[in-house]
């Protein structure tokens, strides 16, 4: 007799459970089928499609490019890798800044359509509405605050946010006027560490953090960069676990050579 084991699927409500018990959260990007599977199994949290796959997929320069029909693809393809994380999907740049209505459907296409389980857009009080409505039609919603790379063009650099009080203040504002909105969850983006850890502490929601210091409820990162599998972008706040590109890199080499020099396929590599 096979004994079933029970795979808890993780929801808004036990990253809640996580945040009371002081449990930290663990969440990657993921874009494609493949990855996935792998961080799923990995026994990661949370998985982002992070509109990030702009740059990390379709060499973009920036997020601002990548269209609500290729963030449901990238949802989709992610979706039919995991069984355990809870897969939060970006709303993509122009898809939910011209009004609550075009937010609102935005999110409704990418639940129907990639089976997600909730949705995260950036923005403070100017989004509040966006939030409130996409909540009150049962989508869970993730808030995004600090560095917003959507606005890149707007803050003209990729550095630390909210070092000067006055930022700090409205990020403080701000991220209030989301959670009251309804957000399950809030990213923080490059802010300075003791911003982070007061504003961790002013919520009930969990913050996940990016470059945003230790006292976070979570922490996310770009898995691509994580691995290793792009070259040569090495932020203070990224740790990479692997170096792939080198070694993927060397793997080619060597099967180009094995190829050139009629060593690949041998006798028992052929029918």
């Amino acid at each position: 007799m096979s004994v079933h084991k029970e795979l808890k699927k993780v929801t808004t409500h036990r990253l809640q459970e996580m945040k009371n018990k002081g449990e930290k959260i663990a969440m990657l990007t993921a874009y494609d089928y493949s990855m996935a599977t792998v961080v799923d199994e990995g026994g990661i949290d949370a998985v982002l499609v992070g509109d990030s796959a702009s740059m990390v997929m379709a060499g973009h320069e920036t997020t601002l490019p990548i269209t609500l029909d290729q963030m449901i693809y990238h949802a989709s393809s992610v979706i039919r890798g995991v069984k355990r994380a809870l897969v939060v999907v970006d709303l993509p740049f122009g898809s939910y800044q011209g009004n609550s209505k075009e937010a609102l459907n935005s999110a409704i296409r990418i639940m129907k359509e990639s089976g997600a389980h909730a949705v995260k857009l950036e923005g403070g009080g100017e989004v509040a509405e966006s939030i409130e409505r996409i909540v009150a039609a049962g989508i869970p919603v993730m808030g995004h605050l600090g560095l917003t790379p959507q606005s890149i063009y707007k803050f003209g650099t990729y550095t630390v946010r909210a070092k000067e009080e006055a930022e700090a203040e409205k990020l403080k504002k701000d991220v209030l006027r989301i959670q009251q909105a309804g957000c399950f969850s809030v990213v923080l983006e490059k802010i300075p560490a003791a911003l982070a850890a007061e504003v961790t502490q002013s919520l009930s929601i969990p913050t996940i953090g990016i470059g945003a210091g230790p006292h976070c409820d979570g922490q996310v990162l770009v898995v691509n960069d994580m691995i290793g599998l792009t070259k040569g972008f090495r932020p203070r706040f990224l740790r990479q676990y692997l170096d792939l590109y080198s070694q993927i890199s060397g793997a080619v080499q060597n099967y180009v050579n094995d190829v050139k020099s009629n060593d690949f396929p041998n006798a028992t590599e052929q029918y």
